[in-house]
């Protein structure tokens, strides 16, 4: 398994100091501590803004990508080899907003994927405009009058779009969180993890103190089978309460579970029999 010291890539992250981001990072390296997995089985991508410094954070095989394109470029990864296991970090702007497509596809083809999004209502690297999940009426500097549209709910758009595993999760309570990880990262098929996170620079609204009074764990009870339970649990949302914790499990054949040319990974498959000149000739 993977250890602390392997995962210490020996930098100092310099978020802003107090930022949730420390939080979901040290919640995501015990996730891959607890998957008992070995170091070398695992691949990050990452997409822009502030989450998108992760990889400096962490040592791991990496790869920073284009704004709104490490869903792709993760999908690239997986199905070349299939036996690493891809986490992709990702903020609400560039995963909900500019990465939107690609979130809604990967989802729908149920890529073996493990998304956790640092989710803090706001675009925080480019020093506080309105991001897809601000809420309607938040002031920013591009909506200094206060935003009017209705923010994106992902969890909902993620359970109708057929990812097989979508929780959400709160970077004050690392111990749940890293549970919620740990799970995605060991679940077959799309698995969302959506985090919410205070931006203590530019998002004044939604505190540490904020969520510590809002946020609530769903109970044993509920059961994450029933897709209809979990819609209504996903619409919850302000003052009265948020719940966290896995709103919808279900167990469906991956991508590659689907394309029996990728039962050995294709790295590992021979290419010195492979004949690509009479494809070139048409292609040219």
């Amino acid at each position: 398994m993977v250890t602390l010291a392997e995962l210490n890539s020996g930098k100092i992250p310099d978020w802003c100091p107090g930022c949730g981001d420390f939080g979901i990072l040290n919640a995501l390296k015990r996730a891959m501590m607890d998957t008992g997995l070995p170091h070398e089985k695992f691949y990050l991508v990452a997409g822009i803004g502030c989450s998108g410094k992760t990889p400096q954070w962490l040592n791991t095989y990496s790869i920073h990508t284009l704004h709104g394109r490490a869903l792709p470029v993760a999908t690239g990864a997986k199905l070349a080899n299939t036996d690493l296991n891809v986490i992709v970090t990702g903020g609400d702007g560039d995963g909900y907003g500019i990465g939107a497509g690609h979130f809604l596809h990967a989802m729908r083809r149920n890529i073996d994927l493990t998304y956790v999004v640092f989710n803090n209502l706001v675009y925080g690297l480019t020093t506080g405009q309105t991001s897809p999940t601000s809420e309607k009426g938040f002031a920013t500097k591009s909506t200094p009058f206060g935003v009017i549209e209705v923010p994106v709910n992902p969890l909902a758009l993620a359970i109708a779009s057929g990812a097989t595993y979508v929780a959400r999760g709160y970077a004050g309570d690392i111990v749940h969180l890293s549970k919620l990880i740990a799970d995605g990262i060991t679940h077959r098929g799309f698995a969302l993890i959506d985090v919410l996170q205070p931006c203590v620079t530019f998002n004044h609204k939604n505190t540490y103190e904020w969520y510590q009074k809002t946020v609530y764990k769903l109970p044993e009870t509920y059961n994450p089978a029933d897709k209809m339970a979990a819609f209504q649990k996903s619409m919850e949302w302000g003052d009265s309460g948020i719940p966290i914790g896995v709103f919808y499990k279900e167990s469906r054949p991956t991508y590659a579970d689907e394309l029996p040319q990728l039962s050995t990974p294709l790295v590992k498959q021979p290419i010195d029999n492979v004949d690509i000149d009479r494809l070139m000739q048409k292609m040219i």
